[in-house]
């Protein structure tokens, strides 16, 4: 009996026994930084990106000022909607549907208003929104994967029961933990899958793009399939409160579209650009380093325009005599 609770603690995955530390006043959620965290790696692999296709250089700072925060803003509105009842059902408090640190955002709404927030970046900044999707795609799986984490510190959105030597530990007084289990009953580590699936898509992303030259957004294109294709099969064996629409999670409806999406850029702008971006940027509003060009400011610009035509230079020769 001790060596079959031994083997059984081992083949488990404990679940955080803290989910928040506090400095003085100041409470710190493990979520928040893992979301944090997942951004900065995020801007940090788009810049590089971008900056090597000839970009200038931490532009993507101005698009992240409009994309993160609409990312966040409508991540915590997707969720709120799908799990209406949660925060605005009887019995519940409608203000927890601000309390944005005790977990709760979408991914597909993150993308929805990161989308617009980075279309109005791209407006403002001059770059192709194309360009900057493509550059974004490889860092955005891995900010999802580096967030899922935060998923893990709240002992949150688990799978299904399972006696797999994987199985994810959940305090049974947890409030997510299912009524009528027993202590101890192991469940599906889905934030785990999801970390995997993103990480090796990464690899994935980073390969097709170098090899198959994915540009004009295909590489976002397949970042849409690659993930939307795992969260169907992870939000499937999910167990938390979902709204249900013909017989499937919202969630799964969402993954759906997002492969059919992907399919479609994939498919719509082979067709419609079959060559390769010119620029990062949109024709006239390209971006050229300090001292890669002459101005007119400086005492080294020459005027390479024609003169006027009645204009004759000094010493040129003319083919008409000139007059007495």
């Amino acid at each position: 009996m001790i060596h079959a609770a031994a083997q059984s603690a081992i083949a488990s995955i404990p679940s955080p026994p803290v989910s928040y530390f506090d400095i003085g006043p100041l409470r710190i959620h493990f979520y928040a930084l893992c979301i944090i965290v997942g951004i900065i790696v995020a801007v940090l692999m788009t810049n590089r990106r971008l900056t090597r296709r000839g970009a200038e250089p931490w532009v993507v700072i101005d698009i992240a000022l409009l994309a993160v925060p609409l990312a966040i803003i409508c991540a915590r509105i997707y969720h709120v909607v799908t799990h209406w009842d949660f925060y605005f059902g009887e019995g519940r408090n409608p203000l927890s549907a601000l309390y944005i640190w005790e977990g709760g955002i979408a991914i597909y709404g993150s993308l929805i208003g990161g989308a617009i927030g980075a279309w109005l970046g791209c407006r403002w900044t001059g770059i192709r929104f194309t360009a900057f999707a493509d550059a974004l795609a490889p860092g955005l799986l891995l900010a999802q994967a580096i967030g899922r984490f935060g998923n893990w510190f709240n002992q949150e959105l688990f799978g299904l029961p399972t006696d797999l030597p994987w199985g994810l530990e959940i305090d049974s007084d947890n409030p997510a933990f299912p009524p009528g289990l027993a202590e101890g009953t192991l469940f599906h580590p889905t934030f785990l899958y999801e970390v995997i699936w993103n990480g090796l898509g990464v690899i994935v992303l980073l390969w097709a793009g170098r090899r198959f030259r994915l540009q004009w957004g295909r590489l976002f294109g397949l970042y849409l399939v690659w993930y939307s294709a795992g969260r169907i099969v992870w939000e499937s064996i999910r167990i938390d409160p979902s709204e249900i629409i013909l017989g499937l999670r919202t969630n799964v409806w969402a993954a759906i579209l997002g492969v059919v999406l992907g399919l479609v850029i994939l498919y719509v702008q082979k067709r419609r650009h079959p060559g390769y971006e010119p620029s990062p940027y949109v024709p006239g509003r390209e971006w050229t380093p300090e001292g890669a060009v002459q101005s007119q400011d400086t005492p080294e610009y020459v005027d390479t325009s024609e003169p006027p035509a009645d204009v004759v230079p000094e010493g040129t020769a003319t083919s008409a005599p000139a007059s007495k």
